[in-house]
């Protein structure tokens, strides 16, 4: 049995990562057993949080899950902790439309309680209005206390803690540090990977965390979370897979590959920007979502990756960047095209920039997944060369707007630009 809380903001951009980082390394300091998770489909902050803990962070989706697989996988890190801390996404009440999976929802619907950060920068009295909304707003939801961020002075810090007098506890007083930044691009910020001052800004988070936070009291505000039945997400596709990996193919979700482990599957590794090819004894071979538009000119060249791919005999299936790759050609930002594996007949695009985002109910037309799934959508490529083949999916958004036909199959070759959660939950 493990303590949980979820970390939470009233809105995007207000520090919630940096403070979630800075808790799980201080925590960690302490020499309790630390695990997280992150609630929606988000690729990159899991990075950053299994860089804080040293373990693996796993993705909590209401929407796409269900609530007995996102109950089984904090279980399953509550096996293997003291403490579990869960950041939420966007704000505390954001969600799909017309549907739970919000982090309020996630909350309520595991019994967590909430630690609320709020970005101070730009108020002070008005931050009891703020918080008491925040707290009165869903009586299921159980605000355990706020984390004031961004505080600028001793002065200002007075003047919060007396509007918040009688309210919510305040549960630690974090001043505003120009100094620490996660840099960003076009998909979020940049991948804990690929950052080189990645350490130094966790360590400068969990120094502001252990100088201004009592960790036994916020220690004590979680709640005692127990082990719960195991929950398969998404049945894996075939018993040996092989998997890329590396800065380009980095958007494989942990709780499906863990998932099919446990299911008894055997993982093999391997990175296309090093020219590595697929395990050939592998049935299935995986090409996940990254940032290849980023790398295009160095893909193209790989030709040991390329043709590992083009002579694999068992099934292959890219998702978004991954689909990409397994497509005609892609052009990058520059405008320059760079061929690529030419499997399926699909021509993409960075140079026109289009933003799709979104959660995607598909409907499986063909291919070795089950018939209903869950998944989310998040690029700015767009296809503009785009036939041929049959339709991997027919999709739908969260609200039930019928999207139609999505991705390609030719064969045992197929990919879409949706990246699969879970399969729907009964």
């Amino acid at each position: 049995m493990a303590k949980a809380f979820v970390v939470a903001a009233p809105a995007s951009g207000s520090g919630k990562t940096l403070v979630t980082l800075g808790l799980l390394r201080t925590f960690r300091k302490t020499g309790l057993r630390v695990r997280s998770a992150k609630v929606g489909p988000d690729y990159i902050d899991p990075g950053f949080h299994a860089a804080a803990t040293g373990a693996v962070c796993f993705n909590l989706d209401l929407w796409a899950m269900g609530k007995a697989a996102c109950g089984a996988l904090l279980g399953q890190l509550a096996r293997e902790a003291d403490l579990v801390i869960v950041e939420g996404v966007m704000g505390l009440f954001d969600g799909p439309q017309g549907a739970e999976g919000s982090t309020a929802d996630l909350a309520a619907a595991l019994g967590l309680p909430v630690v609320l950060v709020v970005d101070c920068s730009h108020q002070a009295q008005s931050i009891a209005a703020l918080v008491q909304g925040f707290s009165t707003f869903r009586k299921d939801v159980d605000l355990a206390g706020v984390i004031l961020n961004r505080v600028k002075s001793d002065r200002h810090e007075v003047l919060l803690r007396a509007a918040l007098r009688g309210g919510s506890p305040v549960l630690a007083v974090l001043r505003q540090s120009d100094s620490v930044h996660m840099p960003s691009r076009h998909l979020g910020l940049i991948q804990a990977q690929e950052n080189q001052q990645l350490e130094e800004l966790i360590e400068s988070a969990a120094s502001g965390v252990a100088r201004e936070t009592n960790l036994d009291n916020l220690f004590q505000k979680g709640t005692d979370f127990t082990n719960q039945v195991q929950v398969a997400t998404f049945v894996a596709p075939a018993q040996r897979i092989a998997v890329a990996r590396d800065e380009a193919f980095s958007f494989a979700y942990p709780h499906v590959l863990d998932g099919w482990q446990k299911q008894g599957c055997e993982l093999t590794f391997f990175s296309p920007l090093n020219d590595e090819a697929p395990d050939l004894a592998a049935e299935f071979l995986f090409l996940p979502g990254g940032y290849p538009e980023l790398h295009a000119g160095r893909l193209a060249g790989n030709r040991r990756f390329l043709e590992g791919v083009r002579n694999f005999k068992g099934m292959v299936y890219g998702e978004c960047g991954g689909y990409m790759v397994l497509g005609q050609g892609l052009t990058d930002a520059q405008g320059t095209r760079h061929a690529m594996a030419g499997l399926l007949p699909v021509e993409t695009s960075f140079a026109s920039r289009s933003l799709h985002l979104g959660y995607r109910q598909l409907q499986t037309l063909g291919g070795p997944f089950p018939v209903r799934l869950r998944g989310h959508e998040f690029h700015y490529s767009t296809a503009i060369e785009n036939g041929g083949a049959e339709p991997l999916f027919h999709a739908s958004s969260a609200a039930m707007l019928d999207l139609g036909p999505m991705g390609q199959r030719i064969g045992k070759v197929m990919g879409s630009y949706a990246h699969i959660i879970a399969a729907e939950a009964p």
